[in-house]
This record gives C-alpha cells, sequence and structure tokens, in this order.
C-alpha cells in the first residue's frame, strides 16, 4: 500500500461525503456514545480492501480499535465476519460508506480476476488490466486485480511508452512512431519499455523489421493470425493479446501462446460483492 495515496484519496473521499458534518449522526447519536460493528459478507467471491478498510478507520479515528478475522485474498461466504470495529459511534458511521464503498469494488474485481486467473493457471499466460479504470480510484482497483492474482499493465500515461493505432496513424506509420519515440526518449533522459500495438499480420511485419521495442500487442487478432503472430515473433518480443476475449474464450487465447491478455473488464464492469456493516449489541 502506497499510503501517501492512499491518504490522500481517504481525505478527498471523506470530504465529498462528509462535507461540514455527519448531521444525521450527530444529531441523533449523543456524543461520547460508544458502539461495535461488524463487517458482514452477503456474497460469495475474493475478498479485497481489508487493509485499506483499517486506514480508513485509523484516519477517521485514530482511537478507533478493529479485530481483523479475515485478509486480503480469502475466499468468503455469506454470514463471514471480515472484522470489527469498536468506539466511538460517530466516527463508525462516518467511516461507514466509504470502507463499504471500497471494499465492495476491489471485492468485485478480485473475484473477476481470480475467475480469469483459475482458467489459465495451467498455461503460461497471466492476465493483465487495463487503464479502462474509474477516475479517481485506478490505484484501488488494480491493487484489488494484485490481490485477485492478476498483473498490473502500466499505470497511466507516465510509466510506459504503449505506441497505440491513433499514435501509428498520426505519426505517419510504424516506422516513424518507433524512431521517433527513441529520439524523444534519448532527448528527454528516459528509460521507458516500449510496446506496440498491431492490428494485423503485415502491420507486425513491419514492427519486426524496425525492431527497437520491448513488447507487441496483438489486437483483435482471431485465433489462426494470433498462433502465426507468436511464431513469427518467436519469443524475441513479450507478446500480449487484447480485444473481444471474454471469460468463455480466454482459455483458447492462452492456447495461442501469448505471454500476456489484457482485459479491460476485469475493472470497468465488474459486479461489486455486496458487503455491510452491522452494529454489534
Amino acid at each position: 500500500m502506497d499510503k501517501e495515496i492512499i491518504d490522500q484519496f481517504i481525505l478527498n473521499s471523506l470530504s465529498e461525503d462528509v462535507g461540514d458534518g455527519d448531521h444525521t449522526s450527530l444529531a441523533t447519536i449523543p456524543a461520547g456514545t460508544k458502539g461495535k460493528a461488524k463487517l458482514l459478507v452477503k456474497d460469495e467471491g475474493i475478498l479485497a480492501g481489508v487493509e485499506l478498510a483499517l486506514e480508513i478507520f485509523h484516519m477517521v479515528d485514530a482511537d478507533l480499535k478493529t479485530s481483523v478475522f479475515l485478509n486480503d485474498g480469502v475466499k468468503i461466504k455469506p454470514g463471514d465476519i471480515v472484522l470489527e470495529v469498536e468506539g466511538d459511534a460517530q466516527s463508525i458511521l462516518k467511516a461507514e460508506r466509504l470502507v463499504l464503498n471500497c471494499m465492495q469494488r476491489m471485492s468485485g474485481i478480485a473475484t473477476k480476476t481470480r475467475q480469469i486467473v483459475d482458467i489459465l493457471r495451467d498455461t503460461n499466460t497471466k492476465v493483465l488490466d487495463t487503464r479502462k479504470t474509474t477516475p479517481g480510484l485506478r490505484y484501488l482497483e488494480k491493487w484489488a486485480v494484485r490481490i485477485g492474482g492478476g498483473v498490473n499493465h502500466r499505470f497511466g500515461l507516465y510509466d510506459m511508452i504503449l505506441i497505440k493505432d491513433n499514435h501509428v496513424d498520426y505519426a505517419g506509420g510504424i516506422k516513424n512512431a518507433i524512431e521517433n519515440t527513441h529520439r524523444y526518449l534519448k532527448a528527454h533522459n528516459k528509460d521507458l519499455a516500449i510496446e506496440i500495438e498491431v492490428r494485423n499480420l503485415a502491420e507486425l511485419e513491419q514492427v519486426l523489421q524496425t525492431g527497437g521495442i520491448n513488447r507487441i500487442l496483438l489486437d483483435n487478432f482471431n485465433f489462426d493470425n494470433l498462433k502465426k503472430a507468436v511464431e513469427l515473433i518467436s519469443g524475441r518480443y513479450i507478446t500480449e493479446a487484447s480485444g473481444g476475449i471474454t471469460i468463455d474464450n480466454i482459455r483458447e487465447y492462452a492456447a495461442c501462446g501469448v505471454d500476456y491478455i489484457s482485459v479491460g473488464a476485469l475493472t470497468h464492469s465488474v459486479k461489486s460483492l455486496d458487503l455491510s456493516l452491522k452494529a454489534v449489541d
């Protein structure tokens, strides 16, 4: 956990939610009232966000005491109790929704990721996430992918070169795009890995002739062409497949021999797991 990123996220989220005060709790619960609550599982899946929840509780009120019974990455089922929190009742309620929103979303992502990881378990292919994330939540969503057993791709536009179709078209072709990239990196004294997307075997041939890259993204290839592409690359570069890949066909794509498969659905269209925080007498 990157504490600086997480703490800023928590501060921003609490500001959005609490504003100038949780007036319902302030109005109904006498100051100083002590309480206890349990975080209850109401769904099946993979748990994620426990470490984050502890940080949220601590930042809301450092005097809140937590007891953790289940950790990130474990399988959960309805009726399981993840943790208990005890202390000022108003503080517990102030933290409640942020804890649940984050953990439900992260657990949904971890669950979807684990499904795919299990499908690919006896292959040499790993599943990657993408930048198709919720603005402001990318760190949490990519964290959840790791908890589920997946691999993070680049975090943003700044930590890797990924030359996609629009870059190639605007640059005037694959050779220009790659050569321009090397000039840029040298001029700015940057050492970034270079990946390039190709749309067909003809573009792949151009990349192989030009060289100077680290990874090739084979986008929207059918199975026959994907196998041919992997054979042509012959281990010289890391291979990644994307486009039109679902749980139903991902194993067939893996069988084509690619190193990675990127799946935007890991983060852009998952179902959150059902969790709740209930007061304990």
